[in-house]
């Protein structure tokens, strides 16, 4: 697309991105979708934590209880697994067994930081041993790095580490990540776990579409960004007679489903508490359309991410469960309407997510930076 071309899309400004956006991530009304579809329609779910899927699936679904969640997991039709962004995501089996191969490029990639701790190492023979260690019996990674250690012991152990789970596709075994039970990380690999093989990767064209629908309107850089990847380019002008084009308030080219819901910016955006490293505030390059500039690393502090709040569709303030009480700590003055709304919706999600526990919820001091 040329520039001229480009300066007539029509312009979607900053509150209708966050309509569409929350629409499509189930955030603006609560979905009726099963726990699974909704893994599924969502691409996956943060999971460098095990609560974060659970009370994500709180913030978007009608009638969800954790059980419903965590039964997939022991049923094997959803997994923990690392994928986009070289972090951990919960997915469908149907989408470990296909993303995973898609972004095995990124994965090579970052091998490359480790390679002088991989001196001397033969990469195939390290993921040929490393596939017998955990398919005999699921291996932690301490003890999956002591196992190929013995065989390089001149190589650095983390890097030995890091080899295998970038050159296969290890998943995280239940109990781990089953709800209101603990259990250390053991990893098996994908395809012994679910007894199946994996699929080819998908061509990135049926995987923009399905990000379109979850995360859209969006750039490529958007895309970028969410899937770990680069040169997505030459997916989206292959598709580009199928999908609808618009622009940003900084003339930034956004790419759209012909069909997909693009909400009346208008519309009223009730409050939400969304767990730490939800994907709704990860999946763009730019964040503006969720999280105001004023508030950009807020919910950050170090390498630590707090669970967030948002208020009338964006980024509002952080919560956190301390004892007895969920305290929520808005970054700015809330009105009286809102403060009854939020407080609202956090007896909703305790109740949800703790049923029959009591719970006070206050609101800590405004503090500004």
């Amino acid at each position: 697309m040329t520039k001229s071309s480009a300066a007539r899309a029509p312009l979607l400004d900053t509150r209708a991105l966050n309509r569409a956006t929350l629409d499509r991530q189930l955030l603006l009304c609560r979905s009726a979708l099963s726990a699974a579809d909704a893994v599924r329609h969502l691409l996956g779910l943060q999971a460098q934590n095990v609560k974060p899927p659970y009370y994500a699936l709180a913030a978007r679904l009608h009638g969800f209880a954790p059980e419903q969640l965590s039964a997939l997991m022991a049923a094997r039709e959803t997994v923990r697994i690392v994928t986009l962004r070289s972090t951990i995501h919960t997915h469908t089996a149907a989408d470990c067994l296909t993303l995973r191969p898609l972004v095995q490029a990124a994965r090579d990639r970052e091998l490359t930081n480790f390679r002088k701790g991989l001196d001397g190492v033969d990469l195939d023979r390290l993921a040929a041993l490393a596939r017998d260690l955990v398919e005999a019996e699921p291996r932690t990674m301490a003890q999956l790095r002591e196992a190929l250690g013995a065989e390089w012991p001149d190589a650095d152990p983390q890097s030995l580490g890091v080899a295998a789970r970038c050159r296969l596709p290890l998943v995280q075994v239940t109990p781990r990540g089953l709800w209101g039970r603990s259990g250390q990380v053991a990893l098996t690999t994908a395809e012994h776990w679910l007894g199946r093989p994996a699929e080819p990767a998908p061509a990135p064209d049926a995987v923009v579409l399905r990000y379109l629908a979850a995360f859209g309107p969006a750039s490529v850089k958007d895309m970028q960004t969410w899937a770990g990847l680069t040169r997505l380019r030459d997916a989206f002008e292959r598709l580009r007679p199928r999908l609808l084009t618009f622009r940003d308030a900084h003339g930034v080219e956004l790419f759209d489903l012909p069909d997909a819901p693009r909400p009346d910016p208008r519309t009223p955006a009730p409050p939400r508490f969304l767990p730490e490293f939800d994907n709704l505030l990860l999946a763009h390059a730019d964040r503006t359309r969720v999280v105001p500039a004023e508030y950009r690393g807020r919910s950050w502090q170090g390498n630590q991410a707090h669970c967030t709040l948002l208020v009338d569709g964006f980024l509002a303030g952080v919560w956190k469960l301390d004892g007895a009480a969920l305290v929520v700590e808005p970054f700015g003055r809330l009105t009286k309407a809102q403060r009854e709304e939020v407080t609202a919706e956090g007896a909703r999600m305790l109740e949800t997510m703790h049923p029959g526990a009591s719970y006070d919820i206050r609101f800590a001091a405004v503090v500004r930076r």
